[in-house]
């Protein structure tokens, strides 16, 4: 089990502190694209203040990590990313990037995806843990908590500070956003997790369509091959990136897939519709899956989808 202190953006947490109804957030990079590897889901991650300041104010669970546009991470997540308009996020995003965004501007940034955020009382925030040296360490740190008593027992005081337990993890392999899944009961439900999940599941397939390989973003869809209301979740191997019309095909049944990920045509569609050849050419063709093996559309979804939507 591990933990990580990230340096924070004073504005940036100051603003969620503000905003305790915002529960997911993203603490974003603005030039360091490397693979954020340095927790799993559900560890911790608590925020640390730049010099003079350096104190811990806060911290989140780590949900997952998505190379994005700025314009699509303010789409997926808004007052979310710590700022409260696109604007005032890229005024912030430029002080840390050596030349100032033009207004034409939409570079990618890295997203750190976190979920059920606390801050501490701003009278009462926390000394860094130990062995935090500010003099070489300039994005954060990773702790071992299993390894070192230490390290766990201050990553429990901040928690306990914040009215939070820490440890309470979910140890699945794949990305799965914990927690309900919909708010408070209302006369619409509101998703919870669905942002995070649209982000990671397009960074796991490359911000390609798995049946088409199209990389047009705004047309791009997370879809859930286990919808919510029938049991699914928001995590990896129960999604798969789809243009949008493909998105609607896959969840009317007429396009399937099969466990070895290739793609199943319904019989049903070239009944129901024309212009159907260039599906019919493709029946049987491998999709284009994530790298890494646990992302990929797990057994159980895939035969759910086949048994329950697919129109065989």
């Amino acid at each position: 089990m591990k933990g990580y202190v990230g340096i924070t953006d004073d504005d940036w947490y100051r603003y969620l502190a503000e905003h305790p109804e915002i529960t997911e957030i993203n603490f974003w990079k603005p030039s360091d694209l490397r693979e954020f590897k340095r927790i799993d889901v559900g560890e911790p991650f608590l925020f640390k203040t730049h010099a003079p300041h350096n104190s811990v104010v806060g911290g989140a669970f780590f949900s997952g990590y998505a190379h994005l546009r700025v314009s699509e991470a303010w789409e997926l997540l808004d007052e979310g990313n710590g700022a409260a308009t696109l604007g005032q996020m890229r005024e912030r995003i430029s002080r840390y990037r050596k030349e100032a965004m033009a207004d034409d501007d939409d570079p990618i940034i890295a997203c750190i995806f976190l979920h059920d955020p606390f801050f501490l009382p701003a009278d009462a925030p926390a000394d860094p843990p130990p062995d935090f040296d500010i003099r070489y360490i300039v994005q954060g740190k990773t702790y071992d908590l299993a390894k070192d008593a230490r390290y766990a027992d201050y990553f429990h005081r901040v928690g306990a500070g914040g009215g939070r337990v820490l440890f309470d993890i979910d140890e699945s392999k794949p990305w799965h956003r914990s927690g309900p899944v919909y708010g408070e009961p209302k006369p619409r439900p509101v998703r919870r997790g669905q942002d995070s999940f649209k982000a990671v599941v397009l960074h796991a397939y490359g911000a390609r369509c798995a049946v088409t390989g199209s990389a047009i973003r705004p047309a791009l869809q997370a879809a859930h091959i286990r919808p919510l209301p029938a049991g699914g979740e928001h995590r990896t191997d129960n999604g798969i990136l789809l243009r949008s019309d493909i998105h609607t095909m896959f969840d009317r049944g007429y396009l399937g897939l099969d466990t070895e990920h290739r793609l199943l045509v319904s019989p049903r569609l070239r009944r129901d519709f024309d212009d159907t050849d260039w599906f019919y050419d493709r029946d049987g063709c491998r999709l284009s899956v994530p790298e890494r093996r646990p992302d990929r559309p797990h057994r159980e979804f895939v035969e759910w989808h086949r048994d329950n939507v697919f129109r065989s």
